[in-house]
């Protein structure tokens, strides 16, 4: 199943592994999937308070 998405490593401490993988969990998904939806949600709230971040020229 091909993907679109960039992978790339990730160290977490493992208090926040374990807290994640809860969520992750409770929320019946993947620990991938848990982290970028933090991102995603993260992402939104910052772009709320500070406008929508320009990716033009972003690599």
């Amino acid at each position: 199943m091909a993907t679109d998405k960039r992978q790339f490593t990730l160290r977490l401490q493992e208090e926040n592994f374990l807290k994640i993988k809860f969520l992750a969990d409770k929320d019946r998904r993947s620990i991938a999937m848990e982290i970028e939806y933090i991102l995603e949600q993260y992402v939104a709230e910052y772009e709320c308070k500070h406008g929508k971040i320009n990716l033009e020229g972003a690599e």
